[in-house]
């Protein structure tokens, strides 16, 4: 931009754009970022109160491809988080904004650990997922077993029928206990993913108590048991 001076001797003003998309593991081709719900680019101080909330330079985009438009003299590393759907968490990317190309990409891998249902199907459409399986929290041993099972009958909990109860439950039903357990497990809390098989399996012995009865409430409202 030589028709617009920057105020600082020797940086000329720029002007600069950033896009979000990702790429097919398959064929390497761009694809829309529709697995995030924005993204928030933190600029540099001197860029000023862009957010009117905050008062930082934070500049928010909630639509793919994320583009960012903006003019500067000045290069620095910038700070992205993008928010993933279905509750997928922010994750924050590190981009070195340098003028030494005219035009030039940056790839970012961000790992999710047990995206939830939508999340997943949007996942799958970039590539294989999770192959394997995604595990969360320990697998409790044999021995540990009996002593979780005499707790649970004490809270007037029978685990056995409800195991049975979730295996009766349709395939909508199931969905809403993937979602309850995702929101409400702890670290200890067992589960696996397995993508491959279209399963999701859980120990329910190592659920909190609260998700337990949470899950029995469940069960009695739409079978009746």
């Amino acid at each position: 931009m030589p028709d617009k001076p920057s105020g600082v001797e020797g940086f000329p003003m720029r002007s600069w754009k950033i896009s979000l998309v990702l790429l097919n593991e398959n064929d390497g081709s761009e694809m829309p970022a529709t697995i995030f719900e924005k993204a928030t680019y933190k600029l540099h101080p001197t860029f000023g109160d862009r957010d009117r909330l905050t008062r930082t330079a934070l500049k928010v985009i909630k639509k793919p491809p994320f583009k960012i438009s903006e003019e500067g003299w000045g290069e620095f590393d910038m700070r992205i988080i993008v928010s993933a759907i279905d509750k997928g968490g922010d994750h924050e990317l590190s981009h070195d904004l340098n003028f030494q190309q005219e035009r030039y990409e940056a790839e970012h891998k961000i790992t999710f650990k047990n995206p939830k249902p939508n999340l997943l199907e949007k996942l799958k459409e970039s590539g294989p997922v999770g192959a394997g399986g995604e595990e969360n929290g320990v697998k409790p041993k044999r021995g540990d077993e009996s002593a979780k099972k005499r707790k649970r009958s004490e809270k007037g909990v029978d685990m056995e029928k409800l195991a049975e109860s979730l295996q009766r439950l349709g395939e909508e039903d199931l969905l809403q206990v993937v979602e309850m357990v995702h929101n409400n497990k702890t670290a200890d809390t067992y589960t696996k993913n397995d993508v491959e098989q279209g399963e999701f399996h859980v120990d329910l012995y190592t659920l909190p108590d609260s998700l337990v009865r949470m899950l029995w409430d469940y069960c009695v409202e739409k079978l009746g048991t």
